[in-house]
């Protein structure tokens, strides 16, 4: 199963990200939240101070001599608050209730604890309060409104800015991981953009540190490849250069017998031979072209005129067409390109021979050349059989051909035009002819 990279290294960054975020909150949280419960109780604990100063001792009374004297002003003052309930409740020495709530419970320790009083919770200090010679006791309970909100403002104020911090650092882990990623997806949008014929080193120069044993293992790979392909076209090359000598001699010794006079057996025979002699030939010659077309033995470009091309040619072409009576027409205007006169000019003799082989006699053939918006052009169009709209991408391969085609072509010719095409980065189309018949093949070059 294929794995991203990025999720990968995402996977690996925000869960501790994440829980760092969440200790963070956690420490920020309960620091906050000390001090300000703290000056709650120390609020209550001032109460019971207040309180206990109102405590009497004398000899009268019903608590062992014990009174509490409270104005109601007094007692207003201490009771007012905007959120809580305040209770109280005053203990003698001996635990007997002086004043206040007696249903308040006492603590059963030392410091501050919560109960529940008259069905709410509250939270209750002790206070000790001089009676005179001993203490009293003195209990002052709070409900727990205002510490129930401050417990929620302090969540919101140190929560939030956690949240917003997590989701900025999302964003930012999101984005550096995007960018460091960069390099990685420029080189395989540079590999993409290859095509399978640019075995050329990539550059490493401006690539990560990490990422450069890769590019130099790749680089030495298509260095091996680039090294086949040579040998390959020199293969190509060199068979093809070997067999014109012989065939072109083959080919003037049987064009010299056919001239003398023969058995008509003989002659049948002889004529094959020449026939099959001139395929060869040619067959020799597209092999050499199609070593040539390939990268790497490609000669420097040059202004070429499409249009000077077919001129230069036009007189063979013109032959070739008188032989099997077919009307060769030309449609010329300036077409100048950056590329190799050899390659285009062996281009455009394939295209030209392909639509007089396959016209029948009487057929039209035409050669155009110009500037479709401002992009040069060649075509040639014919109105022979033409090629099946399901064929016209497997007739650009080498050695192929339609099924049922007549004919004695070899399935080079368009792949060379193909691989000459794309050496100047010119595209190649297939399309009916004019009235729905025949066949158009158009290459376009890019603006020059």
């Amino acid at each position: 199963m294929a794995r991203s990279l990025r999720a990968h290294l995402l996977r690996l960054l925000l869960p501790p990200i994440a829980a760092l975020l969440a200790v963070g909150a956690v420490v920020a949280y309960y620091p906050s939240m000390e001090p300000a419960t703290e000056a709650y109780d120390q609020a209550l604990v001032d109460i019971g101070i207040a309180l206990g100063a109102h405590v009497r001792v004398g000899e009268v009374g019903t608590n062992a001599g014990y009174s509490f004297e409270l104005p109601p002003a007094v007692e207003q003052v201490l009771r007012t608050d905007r959120y809580d309930t305040i209770y109280y409740r005053i203990l003698s020495p001996g635990g007997v209730d002086i004043a206040g709530e007696p249903e308040l419970p006492q603590p059963e320790g030392a410091g501050p604890y919560d109960a529940l009083f008259k069905g709410q919770k509250v939270h209750v200090v002790s206070v000790q309060s001089p009676c005179g010679p001993a203490t009293c006791n003195v209990l002052v309970a709070e409900t727990t409104v205002k510490r129930s909100r401050l417990t929620r403002e302090i969540m919101l104020s140190s929560l939030l800015p956690q949240l917003l911090l997590a989701v900025a650092t999302l964003v930012i882990v999101w984005f550096g991981v995007k960018r460091g990623l960069g390099p990685l997806e420029s080189l395989s949008e540079e590999i993409k953009q290859r095509s399978p014929r640019d075995l050329r080193p990539i550059d490493a120069s401006a690539a990560p540190e990490e990422t450069r044993p890769l590019l130099v293992a790749l680089n030495g790979l298509l260095e091996q490849v680039a090294q086949a392909s040579r040998n390959q076209q020199r293969f190509l090359a060199n068979a093809a250069h070997q067999l014109r000598t012989p065939l072109a001699g083959l080919q003037a010794h049987t064009e010299l017998a056919l001239a003398q006079p023969l058995p008509e057996a003989v002659r049948a025979q002889l004529d094959q031979v020449h026939q099959a002699t001139i395929r060869t030939a040619r067959l020799a010659n597209q092999l050499l072209a199609l070593a040539r077309a390939e990268p790497g033995a490609r000669g420097d470009p040059s202004s070429v005129n499409l249009k000077s091309v077919v001129e230069a040619e036009a007189d063979a072409w013109v032959h070739q067409a008188l032989a099997r009576d077919v009307d060769l027409g030309f449609e010329l205007e300036g077409a100048p390109v950056e590329g190799d006169a050899f390659l285009l000019r062996e281009a455009l003799a394939n295209l030209v021979h392909n639509a007089i082989e396959y016209s029948s006699r009487g057929g039209h053939v035409t050669v155009r050349t110009g500037a479709r918006n401002n992009h040069a052009y060649v075509e040639v169009e014919d109105d022979g059989p033409g090629i099946p709209s399901a064929e016209r991408a497997r007739v650009l391969e080498r050695f192929y051909r339609v099924p049922g085609t007549s004919g004695t072509g070899s399935g080079l010719g368009l792949a060379i035009v193909r691989e000459i095409a794309a050496g100047h980065g010119a595209g190649i189309e297939l399309s009916e002819g004019a009235g729905a018949r025949g066949c158009r093949v158009a290459i376009t070059f890019p603006h020059g």
